[in-house]
């Protein structure tokens, strides 16, 4: 039984054998008793199904994530004979979801000095025992 229901599930149980019981006293509950009979059967039904449910789920999520991983790693395996097949800067990869290799960016030239050309861009070191320079 589902651990948010077994509780509620229990104290009917509990209830209806009581009523049971104590049936030739409570004569005048018999139609409200045989009701709860029935819906504490179907809870218990429920929760039953709630629970082979959940291990199907669990099983169906294990047998997804295995069957994916395979579909991956042969997924790879083709991209990489596409890429032998039509080469590595071939546009017609992109047709397959592939990035074809379009070369190398090249690196950017530092930043020009902006004090100009000629002018140092740290300070001149001064030396501690003449200060003035």
């Amino acid at each position: 039984m589902a651990k948010q229901y077994s509780e509620t599930i229990g104290n009917l149980a509990r209830l209806t054998a009581a009523l049971g019981a104590n049936a030739a006293e409570l004569s005048h509950l018999e139609g409200i008793r045989a009701r709860l009979e029935r819906l504490l059967a179907d809870a218990q039904e429920a929760a039953k199904q709630q629970a082979a449910l959940t291990a199907s789920k669990q099983e169906t999520t294990k047998r997804l994530q295995s069957v994916t991983n395979e579909g991956l790693r042969v997924a790879t395996g083709l991209q990489k004979l596409l890429k032998e097949h039509y080469g590595v800067t071939s546009e017609k990869l992109t047709e397959f979801g592939i990035q074809p290799f379009r070369g190398r960016k090249t690196k950017t030239a530092p930043p020009e000095n902006p004090q100009g050309p000629g002018t140092p861009t740290t300070p001149p070191a001064v030396h501690p025992a003449n200060p003035n320079p």
